[in-house]
């Protein structure tokens, strides 16, 4: 299914393997730098997968011998995998290219989607991605990651939010790099079942943020 919201595309991509997706990310990046497509989101699950960014350290990884796929986006160690909606922006960012802001704008896509399920969320300084503040139950958490790459003024990798994964994959590695924090899910957080078919749509309506000042 793709829907277009001013001026932005965006493609349900189901449930796809994450080198199918990074070939897709790939040939989408050709087409938007050359002019012969405008800006496009995909939208997917992948199978459960480790990928490690340029920043992973040697101890983020799995001790227990689990695959990890490196990839070129910023950031450290992360798990995708069902449960868990990943989105992929296609976007030309304006001349002059400010990866910071556009960073930015993809926290509050996803603070906003949060936001409309009940979810309280926001930023921590020095730490990309969104996250449930401290509280009674625990340290900060982090629902939603982001690691992204500018290549020729064009967006490549993205974010993920956590709806209904399984936690535990969390476990076996450092995510983020970050030992002193957890990970959450907005299942976890709201105590109710909140799945990607539920999120989706919420995050279509959204991804204008990401283009938008």
């Amino acid at each position: 299914m793709t829907t277009t919201t001013s001026g932005l595309t965006a493609v349900r991509a189901g449930v796809l393997d994450y080198q199918a997706a990074w070939d897709e990310q790939r040939r989408l990046h050709e087409s938007v730098v050359a002019g012969e497509r405008g800006d496009t989101v995909l939208l997917l699950e992948h199978p459960s997968v480790y990928t490690a960014g340029k920043r992973t350290e040697p101890w983020d990884r799995p001790m227990d011998g689990t695959p990890v796929v490196d990839v070129d986006r910023g950031g450290k160690i992360t798990w995708h995998g069902p449960g868990q909606l990943v989105g992929y922006p296609i976007v030309r960012l304006p001349d002059p290219v400010d990866v910071v802001a556009y960073v930015r704008r993809t926290e509050q896509l996803l603070i906003d989607v949060c936001a409309e399920f009940g979810l309280t969320a926001g930023r921590v300084e020095g730490r990309s991605g969104v996250w449930v503040p401290e509280d009674d139950r625990g340290p900060a958490r982090k629902v939603a990651a982001i690691g992204i790459r500018v290549a020729r003024g064009v967006t490549l990798h993205g974010f993920s939010i956590n709806c209904d994964c399984d936690l535990g994959h969390f476990d076996r590695i450092v995510p983020c790099g970050i030992r002193d924090a957890g990970v959450t899910s907005l299942t976890a957080e709201l105590g109710r079942p909140v799945s990607v078919v539920d999120v989706l749509p919420v995050v279509e309506r959204h991804l204008p943020t990401l283009v938008t000042a």
